[in-house]
C-alpha cells in the first residue's frame, strides 16, 4: 500500500498536526516505510506460537476482591465545602 500526498494531509488533519508543503514528501516516505514494515510482519509464520504478555512465564499478582470503605472516608471528604456523613453535598442541578 502506498500513501499519496492527499492521504498525508488527511492524516495530519485528523491528528491535528500542522504540516507544511515541504514536509509532506518526508512524511509520505516515513508512512510508506511504516506500512511496508507492517506488511513484512504479516509474512511471519506464527502458527503454533502462543500469545504472551511477557518473555518469561509469570502469573499476575492478585489481591482478594473485598469490598470496604478504604478506612479513610473522613480524609476523602475532609476538603469538601459541604458534606453530610461521608457524602459530598452538591447543589441540585436537575428539576
Amino acid at each position: 500500500m502506498s500513501i499519496d500526498d492527499a492521504t498525508v494531509r488527511r492524516i495530519a488533519h485528523l491528528a491535528r498536526i500542522a504540516v507544511t508543503e515541504a514536509e509532506i514528501p518526508h512524511l509520505q516516505g516515513e508512512l510508506n516505510a511504516i506500512l511496508a514494515f507492517v506488511e513484512q510482519l504479516s509474512e511471519v509464520d506464527v502458527e503454533g506460537v502462543a500469545p504472551m504478555t511477557s518473555v518469561i512465564p509469570m502469573e499476575m499478582k492478585k489481591r482478594p476482591d473485598v469490598v470496604n470503605d478504604g478506612e479513610i472516608a473522613d480524609e476523602v471528604v475532609a476538603n469538601a465545602p459541604e458534606t453530610q456523613g461521608h457524602f459530598f453535598l452538591v447543589p441540585k442541578v436537575v428539576e
